[in-house]
């Protein structure tokens, strides 16, 4: 059974850092791309950024480039979000998602999804 857990959200000052995690099991992921997105109250879900689990190669949305990095740990199978420079604007449920599809800003591209974790930036 394919899981992606994310954890590391939390409350944090505009300006601020937070570094979120996702645990992906149950399969192999090396020809897949690991997405994160984020969708904030009254708001539809929007892309943030990915990487191809094989290359390394990234994709961020405009909205976040210079302040979030995703990278991964093949050995650990985990995918990271460091995101710094945190406005109140970013406040989210930011999910995991795993997909074949290179560079897709689409949710439905991704076959596979996380719960979410809370993310709230205060002014």
């Amino acid at each position: 059974q394919v899981q992606l857990v994310e954890s590391g959200g939390g409350l944090v000052q505009a300006g601020g850092s937070l570094r979120l995690s996702c645990a992906a099991s149950g399969r192999t992921f090396t020809n897949y791309n690991m997405g994160w997105f984020r969708q904030a109250p009254g708001k539809e879900r929007e892309f943030a950024v990915a990487i191809s689990w094989s290359t390394g190669n990234t994709y961020y949305a405009d909205s976040v480039k210079g302040r979030f990095t995703i990278s991964r740990d093949n050995a650990k199978n985990m995918v990271y979000l460091q995101m710094n420079s945190l406005k109140p604007e970013d406040t989210a449920v930011y999910y995991c998602a795993a997909g074949l599809k290179l560079y897709c800003s689409t949710y439905g591209c991704y076959d596979y999804r996380g719960q979410g974790t809370q993310v709230t930036v205060s002014s």
